[in-house]
């Protein structure tokens, strides 16, 4: 079984080759970035969402007064607002994201947050060191 991992950052994505895996997140930061797209958890949903379309990803990192509190993804959004016939436009970011955050620092191998994104079965991982968000490690893609 081979994985692979795409990283998003500054609205792009890239993917990693089988030698990469075994590296550090903080090497990789180091060549792509540190920038990562966020929404505030007063936005609307609908807002969250065409910024998620815009930057071409699946999921923003939630802040409010630079403090990480939470993720909200595209899976939010399908199970909590289109399931229950809630409004994207009423809808705050706050009322739906995903508070209990499960993260890395930079200093993770990267084999080791594919394992963890298996493991809990996430297709988000913010790579967190303190309250500040490098980027989003995403989409795990598994083949035979």
């Amino acid at each position: 079984m081979r994985s692979s991992l795409h990283l998003i950052g500054m609205g792009k994505k890239t993917s990693l080759r089988k030698e990469e895996i075994i590296m550090r997140i903080k090497k990789l930061l180091d060549s792509i970035g540190r920038d990562v797209d966020t929404v505030s958890p007063d936005e609307t949903v609908y807002d969250a969402l065409a910024l998620m379309a815009k930057k071409e990803i699946g999921a923003l990192v939630v802040v409010e007064k630079k403090k990480v509190v939470g993720i909200f993804s595209e899976r939010d959004y399908a199970r909590k607002v289109i399931l229950k016939g809630k409004s994207s436009k009423k809808t705050r970011v706050r009322e739906i994201m995903t508070t209990d955050i499960i993260h890395v620092r930079p200093d993770h191998k990267v084999g080791k947050c594919l394992s963890l994104m298996t493991k809990k079965r996430i297709r988000h991982l913010p790579v967190l060191d303190t309250d500040l968000v490098y980027i989003i490690l995403a989409d795990i893609k598994e083949s035979i």
